[in-house]
């Protein structure tokens, strides 16, 4: 069986000189797990964190690893690709994602997150909050939308701040935050997240994000 699809890259693992594992988000297929060929000079570079592709998959009957071919980008993400900040967070973001989807996805969340990689990539100025209003809205693409009431057990000190970037996606990514109240702020969220997919998640590239955005 082969299936034309669109794919969100999340992570990659690379085998031997010639094979990668790629780890990827479709809308009909959720999260899924694809070996492909790649030459010992490079051929990675489609497969950047967050990068939007089309593809082919091919079902695999021996293997839960299905293979991909005919793939291509389907957005250049050049707002993105071309700024140390935007691409800082595309790894959070994917990261996020890689440890909280499983399987089969949520009606919907491979169109939202598609949707929230374009805003990133289109946004010119005052994205520095993204990645905390990012995390708000996906606790609701993944089905359990928060309120201040119950993120309150988590957010300390910061919860009037969490409200603001709760409010209208403008407004919320001006509410003014140092770069240690962001970090604080996403750890809470995390914290939050954790406890509703009972998992913890150690999500290793807030600590570069949080340098960047000190």
């Amino acid at each position: 069986m082969t299936i034309s699809t669109p794919l969100i890259v999340l992570n990659t693992t690379k085998v031997g000189d010639s094979s990668l594992v790629v780890h990827a988000l479709s809308p009909s297929l959720g999260r899924r797990s694809y070996i492909i060929g790649v030459g010992k000079k490079g051929g990675q570079a489609l497969f950047q964190p967050l990068n939007i592709l089309n593809a082919e998959a091919v079902e695999n009957p021996k293997s839960d690893l299905w293979r991909l071919k005919g793939i291509s980008s389907a957005q250049p993400l050049s707002g993105i690709r071309a700024n140390m900040y935007k691409n800082s967070m595309t790894l959070f973001m994917a990261e996020v994602l890689f440890r909280t989807v499983r399987g089969d996805a949520e009606p919907g969340l491979y169109e939202w997150c598609e949707r929230s990689i374009l805003t990133l990539d289109a946004l010119q100025s005052d994205f520095a909050n993204y990645h905390l209003r990012w995390l708000l809205e996906l606790c609701g693409a993944l089905g359990f939308t928060p309120s201040p009431e119950d993120l309150a057990p988590f957010a300390g000190e910061h919860l009037r701040d969490i409200q603001g970037l709760m409010g209208p996606f403008e407004e919320s990514l001006l509410v003014p935050l140092s770069g240690q109240s962001r970090s604080e702020i996403a750890d809470c969220l995390l914290q939050y997240l954790s406890a509703h997919l009972e998992t913890r998640l150690n999500i290793r590239s807030l600590g570069v994000l949080s340098e960047l955005y000190r």
